[in-house]
This record gives structure tokens, sequence and C-alpha cells, in this order.
């Protein structure tokens, strides 16, 4: 059979081949090895044919049968002829069946062993009786056919009840099917032919789903959020749920999605609009906490001065161009009053390092960009130098000189520090270059997604106004909101992340009432199918009549394949329709505009 990989099988020993009585009660399905093998195509005749007759008698018992001194060649011919008859009536007499067989051909030609037995329905797979008799193998058989006619039916035989095909299943069971209207059909294990009533269960998969966590999610979502009867504060509502439920604010990523949900709040609000300014306070009050950056000393080599004239400037040493000895401990006044002195000497450049090493910025900034512009450039650097690397300062005064932050390649890192206030200081100060700026954002959401981190990348996209893309195409940055792209269909797709982008879509028709996310619509028809898995196929209509909608806006040939769905899934759940309980029962059958039109569309697609 199938299972064995040497289509020559493992023959028993000889003693059990030549004991048949052995044979008869331990029988194995094997193939025997001798002089005659069937498989070899040699010739056998009626004395050899037990072994194959027995094989019939393992599987069949009306063959295994036999009246007491009857050979099994007798038998196997007897039921030949009752096969004959049954199936040819009008040739039992006065023809044959080689007669009726080569009609076309003008030659005899014997029926095929297998034919029989697999119209006989003795065997219900084929491929069994194939392992043992071939299509091919008919002239081995002439001995045996040619004293075969259903001429010999008339002969008295031992009658034989025919096989009874056995049942799929040996005890009553339930059948059970899920409905298109959020119901659960069962068919209970009645025998009406017997006098029982048909019984058939009707259960709502809402009432048997009741509790668990799945349908309470979709239960506490207010959509679709298109709908006319909606009002703003059911949305704020649920977000602001949501953060104070499903974000842990202990941990990194729990705090990025909350504050994906703030600005989602912040949206809804101001109808969909927001200023740079709008983001950035929201960025700083959802920091965890101010952190302290560290300032540092200006180094002797950006200040252009050597170890031993840095010593010399130190408090306590004599001063070479006043001849005066420094303080040990100068106050503010004193040190504007030094440099006042350098200046009244002419000493600019021993100025400008006498106020760059007492932080005296503002002076030196001021003199330098009297001076030519190198010296400016030498003391902004030396400026620069003394804030801490992870300094916001650091980034927007990287910004505003033209070149890319820092921050922007290396933030998401515990080393580092929190992105948030880089981003405020990017987001405040847009002037100048926007196109750096905006390069800078992205970068930033580009490295903080390569870090796992895709609640703050997915943040940064939407500052930079990133379109959305598609879930095959790992090139996009965004195809839903807070949930990356690259992992499994199963965790991508998850129902919080398609509640979170519908909330993102509605803010955006807020502003513009017939906006719509093109890429969200297949995700909608998810929702759409979860909704009428879980015993809710209102709502399921209801997404289905804004998906056609945005499709009917724009070209559906566009996305014939998601047009076709919406169409199937609504046709399966348009009797859910509320509005056909006012309708007269004759105007039941009548569909909704939306879906006529969706159909008539479709049918175009097909047609061009």
């Amino acid at each position: 059979r199938q299972g064995y990989e040497d289509p020559r099988w493992q023959y028993p020993a000889a003693s059990y081949r030549d004991d048949y009585t052995y044979q008869s009660h331990q029988w194995q399905p094997v193939a025997w090895q001798d002089d005659r093998d069937l498989r070899r195509g040699e010739p056998y005749g009626k004395s050899t044919s037990y072994r194959d007759q027995h094989y019939y008698k393992g599987y069949h018992p009306n063959l295994a049968t036999t009246p007491l001194g009857q050979d099994s060649t007798q038998t196997y011919d007897s039921y030949k002829e009752r096969y004959a008859t049954a199936a040819w009536p009008e040739q039992a007499e006065g023809g044959t069946l080689s007669s009726r067989s080569g009609e076309a051909s003008g030659q005899p030609r014997e029926p095929s062993l297998l034919l029989l037995y697999r119209e006989s329905g003795l065997s219900s797979s084929s491929s069994e009786l194939s392992q043992y008799i071939r299509e091919g193998a008919d002239h081995h058989d002439a001995v045996l056919l040619g004293t075969w006619s259903p001429a010999q039916a008339e002969a008295p035989s031992v009658s034989t009840p025919a096989p009874v095909e056995p049942h799929k299943f040996p005890l009553p069971h339930v059948a059970v099917c899920f409905g298109a209207g959020g119901q659960l059909v069962l068919v209970c294990p009645h025998w009406p032919a017997e006098g029982q009533l048909a019984h058939v269960e009707l259960h709502s998969l809402e009432v048997i789903l009741h509790g668990t966590k799945d349908l309470e999610e979709l239960q506490a979502f207010p959509g679709p959020l298109a709908r006319e009867d909606l009002h703003k504060a059911d949305v704020l509502t649920f977000c602001q749920q949501k953060i104070a439920t499903s974000c842990d604010l202990s941990t990194q990523r729990g705090r990025d999605s909350a504050l994906l949900w703030k600005l989602l709040v912040l949206l809804c609000r101001q109808n969909g609009s927001m200023m740079g300014s709008d983001t950035a306070e929201l960025l700083m009050q959802d920091c965890r906490r101010r952190e302290k950056y560290k300032r540092q000393s200006p180094t002797s080599n950006l200040i252009g001065l050597t170890d031993d004239e840095l010593m010399s400037c130190q408090p306590g040493s004599l001063d070479l161009i006043t001849g005066e000895v420094s303080p040990v401990v100068e106050t503010q006044a004193q040190i504007v009053e030094k440099f006042t002195k350098l200046l009244y000497y002419g000493r600019k450049k021993d100025a400008l390092v006498w106020a760059m090493r007492n932080q005296l910025w503002g002076h030196a900034l001021f003199l330098s960009s009297k001076m030519d512009p190198r010296t400016y450039s030498w003391v902004l650097t030396g400026f620069t130098s003394t804030l801490a690397t992870n300094d916001p300062l650091q980034t927007l005064f990287q910004l505003m000189s033209g070149r890319m932050p820092q921050a922007a390649l290396c933030c998401g890192n515990a080393t580092w520090g929190d992105w948030r206030p880089h981003l405020a200081a990017m987001l405040s100060n847009k002037a100048g270059d926007v196109e750096l700026c905006h390069r800078a954002i992205v970068t930033m959401g580009d490295t903080l997604a390569g870090k796992g981190a895709v609640e703050a990348a997915h943040f940064c996209y939407l500052m930079a106004d990133v379109p959305f893309g598609y879930f095959g195409v790992k090139a996009d940055r965004m195809v839903l909101l807070g949930s990356s792209h690259c992992q499994a269909f199963a965790q991508f797709a998850r129902t919080e992340a398609i509640q979170r982008m519908e909330v993102f879509e509605y803010c955006q028709q807020l502003r513009q009432p017939k906006c719509f996310l093109l890429p969200f619509q297949m995700y909608k028809l998810l929702y759409a199918s979860r909704l009428a898995d879980h015993g809710l196929p209102a709502l399921a209509l209801l997404y289905c009549e804004q998906i056609a909608t945005a499709l009917l806006g724009q070209d559906p040939a566009s996305h014939p394949v998601l047009a076709q769905q919406v169409m199937k899934l609504a046709e399966r759940l348009k009797l859910s329709d509320p509005l056909l309980l006012e309708m007269p029962e004759q105007d039941q059958t009548l569909e909704p505009d939306w879906l006529v039109q969706l159909r008539g569309c479709c049918q175009e697609w097909e047609v061009r």
C-alpha cells in the first residue's frame, strides 16, 4: 500500500503460506512471492487463484461465506453471474458480455475485474484493488474470464444480500454550523424517518461569547465612527479609557503607547488640526522626569591655549599684561572688569579667551560676531562644547547650524536619555531649513523603529506627515498606527491597532469630511468580519456600508478584490439591517442602494 517504500513487500515464511487454515484466520494484506507473482505479470490459472480469492474474503464477507463443498472459484463465478444479470438485464438471454462490449471494435472484449469490483461497490477505494488487479492484465485472465458469460445467470445460485454502504458516523451526533447572522445552528441527532421530530436550535454568538475579552473589546469601541449619530465625546472617552487601562506607564513602551492615545485626544479636540507648539507641549507633559544635563568646561584646544598659557591664567598668578596678581576668588564683577581691561589694551583675542574660560558667553559671542566669521565660528564651537552631548540645546543648535542633529541618529538608548525633548525642540523651531527639519524627524523615527520603539517611531512619522502604506510592502514606514508590519499578520492586525487607526481617520475627517485612508479600508473589512464572528452582524453591515461609500467615491476598479469581498460579506449580512423590520413584508427583498451600486461596479469591472 501507500505506506511502503519498497514495492515488493516483506512476505511470510513458506510454512505460513502453505497453511491455509492460518491464512483464513490470520490474514494480512501481503503480496505472495513465488513463481506466479501477480506483480511480475506471469500467467496463472484457477488452481492458483485461491490466494487472491482469500484477499477478497478478508475484506468482503459475501465472498467469505462459501457453502460446504463448493469451490471458491465457483462462488466467484456465481458472483460475476449475478453482477451481469443486475448490470445488463437486456443481455441476460441470447447475448454475451463480449458481444456487447465489442460492438464498436468488432472484436470480443472481456470486462476488467477492477471495473467490475469498482462498480459493484465492494470496495470504497479503487486504489487498493489496483494494487492487485491491473487494468492491462486482461490477457492473463483469459482462462478465468473465458468460462463466464451472462447466460450462466439462469443457473441457480446462493442468494447473497447486496452490500450496504457503511454509515459515515457510527453513532448519532450533533451537526453544527455558523450562520451569517451571528448565530450558531445546532441540528440534534433525531430520526425523522422513525417518527421523531426534527429539532434545530439557534443560539446567539453574542450570548455564548458574553464575558470574553475579545467581545468586550469589540463592544467597548463606539464604531463605526463615521456614522451621523456619533458624538465626539464618545471617542474622547474611549481614548482616555485606553490610556487608563491598556498602557503600563512603568515601561517605556507603555508610555509611548499612551502618548499616541494622547495625541489622538488632542487631534479630536482640535478637529484634526494642531501646531508644532501644541505637540511640543504634549511631549513635555508626558516626560516622566526632567533630566539634568551636566555642563562641561571648554577644553584648552578649543579656546586656543596651551597648557602653560592656561596655567598662567589661573587665579593667584601674575598677569603679564596688567602687572597685577589675579585674586584667588574672582567675583562676577572682577571677571567683567578684567575683560574690559583687556579690551583697553586692544587684546581682543585674549579678551575672548578670558570670557570663554569664565563662561561669559554673551560677551564672547557679541565680540566675535563683530570680528571675522572664522572667529565667530570658533567661539560658537567653544560654546557648544560646554553642553552635554544629549542636551536638547545641542539638537537645536545643530539644527539651526544646518547640520543633522546627533540626537536623530543616537536616540532610543538608555545612555542617551529620553527622545521627547529633542523632538519638541525640533517641532517648536522649524524656522530655517524646513527640508532639513523634516529629514531629521524622519531619521529619528527610523532610528527608534530600528530599536523596537514602534509607537515612538510612528509618533515621529505623524509629525513628518509620512503616508500610510500596505502590509506587503516592507519599505513603507507605517501601515497601522502603533503596530509594526514587520511581524506576522496575526500579531500585526490586532483589534486595538485597527481601532486606534480608525480613531485617527475620524480625526482627519473632522477637518476634511470626505477624507478617508484608502489603505485602511481592507482592515475595516477584517474588523467587520470579526464583528460578524462575534454575533454583531448589524455593526458589521454598517462597516461594509462605510467601506463601499469610500470605494464608490473613488474608482472601485482600483481595488477590485476589496470591492468583491465587501459585496460578498454585505450580501450575507444584508438581512441584519434594522430597517428591514420597518418595511412591509413584500419589500424586505430590496437591497440598499450602496450595495446595488457596488455590485454594478464590480460587474462592470469584470466585463472590462
